[in-house]
């Protein structure tokens, strides 16, 4: 009897720890999430209607909410625990993953990013952008904020970074490793970074750049040889989108339906653009579309603003964080979200050349929505365990 009444005592505790957890969640970002799983819902109902996708928002519905129970089970485990035992093997496991990609995957317009998992499709590069920034932040924890050494921490960090980048590049996914870069950075950024590195890969990156310029302008056969057709048909349509209509017709019709919302939208289901099936991928990766055209400059405001009290509310925890480890998985959480914002939105408005990559919890995709919502996870654990 004694030992069922400290069992008994055992599990009540258990279970006080757990309401207790519960009860110090992080409600602001679970409040902008539910605006973000019924702000995605009904604009993809909107850009699915009367289509052949119709229905879809259902889906999304149904994905997002359930994908709440696995975001707060990860919230209530120690951040730590996950990294320290966790990190490098997961890491590894996405490696086997893009690999297994270049060999099975699926091919969808001409891009091998996909794998098919008993009738679903999951593009592995999306969770290798998380397994990425757990593995960063374990391995830039040893120098525990003292400057970062280049030889002991900066060469084998940017290995951990150029392994998925070359794989991911080649599948090819220009966006999704565009995102791997961002996090690198954003985690050396506060990482007590040295000036002379930074400056180095300042100098670089800004070399390589005026490299490519050249090479387009001054000898294009070269180029040409070295970029893939497709990517080099998304460059010629970002610097000039009229010089060859057929192809940058994606391009043109979403910089002139979001023009055609001007301030308040043409009002929800009456975009002519989207209803006339002028923006592919519309529930998907050009999503923003729909929103500038149905709500206009108002609705896309709105969007930002939402966006930015999700990032504001996680630098918040990183600041009252007392672990330099929750801050490097803050910090490249952050940098995944804000890229992936900013690279979505200024495709569609001509600001940066197409590519595939999702608009973060509103565009439909259960890959780019599993990541996101376990990120969210992480960054509620550490709030949950500051110390």
């Amino acid at each position: 009897m004694p030992k069922i009444f400290l069992e008994i005592k055992r599990v009540r505790a258990e279970l006080n720890i757990l309401l207790s957890k519960l009860k110090q969640l992080d409600m602001p970002i679970l409040f902008i999430l539910s605006i973000f799983l019924v702000l995605s819902t009904v604009v993809i109902y909107s850009a699915t209607f009367e289509t052949s996708y119709e229905g879809l928002y259902k889906n999304n519905l149904i994905t997002f909410g359930v994908l709440f129970i696995p975001m707060i089970g990860l919230s209530l485990l120690d951040y730590r625990v996950i990294i320290h035992r966790f990190s490098y093997i997961l890491y590894g496991s996405g490696i086997l993953l893009l690999l297994f990609v270049s060999f099975k995957g699926m091919q969808i317009n001409g891009a091998q990013r996909w794998l098919s998992l008993g009738g679903m499709v999951f593009q592995p590069s999306e969770i290798m952008k998380l397994f990425l920034i757990m593995a960063l932040a374990k391995w830039l924890k040893n120098r525990d904020g003292l400057p970062i050494r280049i030889w002991h921490e900066l060469i084998p960090a940017a290995l951990l970074v150029g392994i998925p980048f070359y794989m991911v590049l080649k599948q090819p996914d220009l966006g999704t490793s565009i995102v791997l870069l961002c996090i690198f950075i954003g985690i050396l950024w506060i990482g007590n970074m040295q000036w002379k590195h930074i400056l180095i890969g300042t100098l670089g990156a800004a070399s390589a750049i005026a490299g490519i310029v050249f090479l387009y302008f001054y000898d294009f056969e070269l180029f040409s040889a070295i970029v893939k057709p497709h990517q080099l048909q998304r460059i010629q349509t970002f610097l000039d989108p009229l010089s060859d209509p057929d192809r940058s017709w994606h391009v043109v019709n979403s910089i002139r339906a979001i023009g055609t919302g001007q301030l308040s939208g043409e009002g929800y289901l009456n975009g002519l653009f989207i209803r006339r099936g002028f923006i592919p991928y519309s529930y998907a990766d050009s999503i923003f579309v729909v929103i500038g055209e149905e709500f206009g400059f108002l609705g896309c405001a709105v969007l930002l603003m939402i966006y930015f009290l999700l990032i504001y509310r996680m630098v918040r925890i990183s600041i009252d964080t007392q672990d330099i480890e929750g801050r490097y998985l803050i910090v490249g959480v952050i940098s995944m979200f804000s890229l992936q914002i900013f690279e979505n939105i200024a495709m569609h408005i001509g600001l940066m050349p197409l590519t595939g990559i999702a608009l973060p919890f509103v565009s439909y995709g259960g890959s780019s929505l599993l990541t996101n919502m376990l990120a969210v996870g992480l960054v509620l654990s550490v709030k949950l365990h500051p110390r």
